[in-house]
């Protein structure tokens, strides 16, 4: 079996680009949107998509460009995402989430998340917010799935750490070498560590995989060729009209080009596609 899509990602990756856009259009003057970094939420929703995630969490403090990053990924998985968020800004959420076409795939739920997030079990893919003071707590109460999962730890500000390899229940199981677990620490957006976790080959084959809307291998953490790039900023994935670069894709594999344009800052979006 396959576990990983390339196509997944792919279109999860332009469906957060443009739903994303529009919303930064609609909320202008909105902060929120304004200050992401171009690439991370799409990033997230690609490896969500990529990995086939059916059950995907995410921990979150406001109303969040993840939200509709992890919606849009649930909707090319035949997923459904759990958003865990205070009650304040739950209908500003809603409101947001059913702007974007994404009502049917979001499961909103507010309250303590640590009393909510033992409700779920063999989560794929979770994303949390570590604005939240209680974020180390969260991250080590997550119930994943040992079979092929992901843990994104967004928002890792200064000497923040995420789970650094530690996952709840994993360490007997990683010892005896059935079970891989491996976190790395990116310089994306405000910093985010990214964990991968599973059966030691398809831990690699995952790590591996195109992408697809990156145009880039996410490469094992214990490769000559790119030792610790799980998850690694790709640069390949933008190119500014200004300056007219392209960085070559490290991939041998046969693919096509697909370019988008935003159409508010002008800026080229690049992507390799596997044929």
């Amino acid at each position: 079996m396959d576990y990983w899509s390339a196509s997944s990602a792919t279109k999860a990756y332009l469906d957060t680009l443009e739903l994303c856009g529009d919303q930064r259009r609609r909320y202008r003057s909105d902060q929120r949107w304004k200050t992401q970094e171009p690439g991370s939420n799409e990033f997230v929703s690609a490896l969500a998509a990529g990995m086939k995630a059916k059950l995907i969490v995410e921990v979150t403090t406001s109303v969040s460009p993840s939200t509709i990053a992890l919606a849009a990924a649930a909707r090319h998985t035949g997923g459904r995402l759990v958003c865990i968020l205070p009650e304040p800004v739950l209908a500003e959420s809603k409101r947001v989430i059913k702007d974007s076409g994404l009502r049917d795939l979001v499961e909103f739920k507010t309250g303590e998340p640590s009393e909510l997030l033992p409700s779920y079990e063999n989560i794929d893919f979770s994303l949390v917010d570590c604005k939240n003071d209680d974020y180390t707590r969260l991250l080590n109460m997550l119930d994943v799935n040992p079979k092929r999962s992901m843990v994104v730890a967004n928002n890792l500000v200064g000497e923040r750490k995420g789970l650094d390899g530690h996952v709840r229940g994993m360490k007997s199981k990683a010892t005896s070498g059935r079970v891989a677990v491996r976190s790395m620490k990116n310089p994306i957006g405000k910093g985010m560590e990214i964990t991968v976790i599973g059966k030691s080959s398809r831990c690699n084959e995952i790590e591996k995989r195109d992408w697809g809307g990156a145009g880039q291998l996410l490469c094992a953490p214990n490769s000559s060729a790119s030792r610790g790039a799980i998850g690694k900023r790709v640069d390949s994935i933008h190119r500014h009209q200004h300056d007219g670069s392209l960085k070559k894709c490290s991939s041998t594999c046969k693919s096509k080009w697909l370019v988008k344009v935003d159409k508010e800052s002008g800026e080229e979006h690049i992507f390799r596609v596997p044929t």
